[in-house]
């Protein structure tokens, strides 16, 4: 009888051991432990396990990675115990000559080989179950990519968020002009030193020290670095940035490479080549499923949807889905982008969407995620316009499905820019151009869009177009269109609502009295005057700009011969926005947009070399010969 009472006990204690293999595991972690990359530098990452009761629990477990130059330390541990609670190993990993891992620092260019080491290394722990997904946003997006492009073992699943990639058409450079956010990156080395604009003021970041410690060449030298963050904004005005003459010469190899990067314009192997340039790598890219993530207003939206996705999803068999919020950088979980406000439902929660995701191709779950649409957006402007309790301008929006990126039923709608400052379809006759004074030394100030890594230099995200004292570079508080170097064409008050949804394209006219010069273009939703806005708002869409020496070509530069017209193609990041009736549609043109691009001299030296500045008689073409327009994917 002794067995019968047994095998009755353990059926009676059956459903609470059941209960516990299925109940949330905790979480064992190692830290710093220091993984070998093929030419021995080793590199520092943390490893976090499915525990019970304090040990190790059994079995094989598939891994979700992160790569990072941001301090693994920083990566908040609730992200990473709702992840390991549901069976997964979560591995953080400091990139190579970042915090705790040894070697030097070049931005991505070694992460793809050092991601492939660190998956192999994965793939033999006893813990693992061979199936790796990567997660990590910006920079850490990069690395994802970087992976996937050196085709590294175990790489299973992804989900890239606001991903840098394709360096040298936009992100660090842009048509030929430098992001200046990365001269902010690399001066706080990593955004780590130096201060920031928040809520309280400006602050310094808690990882301060330990950055500058890990970039100084010697150790009485880190407070200088320090320092050199705080001080941005003068070395902003001061360029160009010139080797050995600021303290960042303390930093060798960050000063060396933002040297480089800005002096480079040409789109080579120098770009293409640094490690997560998707589109100039799309055969060597592992055919994995991937989740793109990224917003209207976040600094890399061009690359992940118009390049990334579109390119990807052609090429590859695995599934690539793609959704677009109206976020800035990183701002998933939040409703607002600047000083608009987009509702609750805007805002996701980008953990469990990742969660749904690794279950599906990791775990073989048939969660559905799969079967969901393979474009979601986000349509903003669909509200009622009014001030919020937080003092933001509701804008409004709603999601929606889509089959395809971009929209094939947008119709791209020719817009056209009038002599006399308005924009409409209807096609110019014979007028004369507009030209204006172009004074590099008085650039017009950024106020919003596409930038991250900003710091101090701009605010993000959407912004009324009026100077104010918020604005560090603004010598008044009149709007932007007030000034002369500001070209100004709108509709009139739209009679219907209109939704723009995809990709944004000038088309300009234009010329120049000198060798090089830059022309700007920018997008804005012209709100009437309200109770709560008795000025109305000048909320701006999107903006890019053009260096005029890579107008036929980003890889060779070739300069202006003066006065002769030229047609230029100015692409600013993508949109999906309803016109309200009543609004108006406007595009400003002009040739710079300080400190979200650096300026040009307009003398036709090499790129950050200039000694000298000249100011530019600039032409604007708006006739039938030379028909200067916007094409704006309407959607009917």
């Amino acid at each position: 009888m002794l067995p019968r009472i047994a095998s009755l006990a353990l059926f009676a204690a059956l459903p609470a051991l059941f209960a516990q293999s299925n109940a949330p595991f905790e979480t064992a972690s190692l830290r710093n432990v220091m993984i070998a990359s093929r030419d021995g530098v080793k590199l520092a990452a943390n490893v976090h396990l499915p525990a019970r009761n304090g040990t190790l629990a059994p079995g094989r477990f598939p891994a979700i990675v992160e790569r990072s130059p941001y301090n693994k330390d920083a990566v908040p541990a609730a992200l990473i115990n709702q992840y390991v609670a549901q069976g997964y190993a979560v591995v953080i990993q400091d990139v190579r000559g970042r915090y705790a891992s040894e070697g030097t620092w070049r931005p991505v260019r070694d992460d793809g080989a050092d991601g492939v080491d660190l998956l192999k290394w994965i793939g033999q722990q006893p813990w693992s179950n061979g199936k790796v997904g990567t997660m990590g946003t910006s920079y850490n997006g990069s690395t994802q990519l970087a992976m996937a492009i050196a085709n590294a073992p175990h790489l299973t699943a992804m989900v890239p968020v606001d991903a840098m990639s394709n360096y040298g058409r936009y992100g660090i450079r842009h048509n030929g002009a430098f992001e200046l956010r990365w001269f902010n990156w690399l001066l706080t080395l990593g955004n780590a030193t130096g201060t920031r604009a928040g809520a309280t003021g400006l602050t310094q970041s808690a990882d301060s020290r330990a950055a500058a410690l890990r970039a100084a060449s010697s150790p009485h030298a880190v407070a200088a670095l320090e320092e050199l963050g705080a001080q941005v904004r003068d070395y902003v005005k001061a360029l160009p940035l010139r080797p050995g003459a600021t303290p960042l010469k303390f930093a060798p190899d960050y000063e060396a490479w933002l040297i480089e990067a800005m002096r480079h314009g040409d789109n080579d192997s120098f770009w293409t080549d640094m490690g997560s340039s998707v589109v100039d790598h799309i055969a060597e890219y592992k055919d994995v499923p991937a989740y793109h993530v990224t917003g209207w207003y976040d600094s890399w939206g061009t690359q992940v949807a118009n390049l990334n996705y579109v390119q990807l999803s052609k090429a590859k068999k695995s599934l690539q889905k793609l959704i677009i919020g109206p976020w800035t950088h990183g701002g998933q979980g939040i409703s607002y982008s600047g000083i608009a406000e987009f509702g609750p439902e805007s805002a996701i929660d980008l953990a469990a969407l990742r969660l749904r995701w690794y279950d599906r191709w990791l775990k073989g779950i048939e969660n559905g995620i799969d079967k969901e649409a393979p474009v979601r957006l986000f349509v903003m402007g669909a509200g009622e316009p009014h001030k919020t309790a937080d003092g933001r301008l509701f804008v409004g929006g709603r999601w929606r499905d889509e089959r395809e990126w971009p929209l094939a039923r947008a119709v791209e709608t020719p817009y056209y820019l009038h002599a006399d400052g308005t924009l409409s379809a209807n096609k110019p006759g014979a007028t004369p151009p507009t030209t204006y004074r172009f004074d590099p030394a008085n650039p017009v100030p950024t106020i919003g869009g596409n930038v991250s890594s900003e710091g101090v230099l701009m605010l993000r995200g959407a912004q009324d177009q009026r100077c104010s004292p918020q604005h560090w570079l603004c010598k008044d508080s009149l709007p932007l269109s007030a000034r002369p170097d500001v070209l100004v064409f709108q509709t009139p008050p739209l009679e219907r609502d209109i939704e723009v949804t995809g990709r944004l394209i000038v088309k300009l006219w234009a010329s120049s009295d000198g060798p090089d010069t830059d022309f700007t273009a920018k997008l804005i939703d012209v709100y009437p005057p309200s109770r709560d806005y008795p000025a109305g708002v000048d909320l701006n869409i999107g903006d890019s700009i053009v260096r005029a020496r890579y107008r036929e070509s980003l890889t060779s530069a070739k300069m202006l011969k003066p006065g002769e017209p030229q047609e230029f193609t100015i692409e600013m990041y993508p949109t999906s926005l309803v016109f309200r009736r009543g609004h108006r549609i406007r595009v400003d043109i002009s040739s710079s947009n300080f400190p979200r691009f650096d300026v040009n001299p307009n003398t036709g030296e090499p790129l950050n070399q200039q000694r000298r500045l000249r100011i530019a008689e600039n032409t604007i073409y708006h006739d039938a010969q030379h028909p200067s327009r916007i094409l704006l994917p309407v959607v009917p």
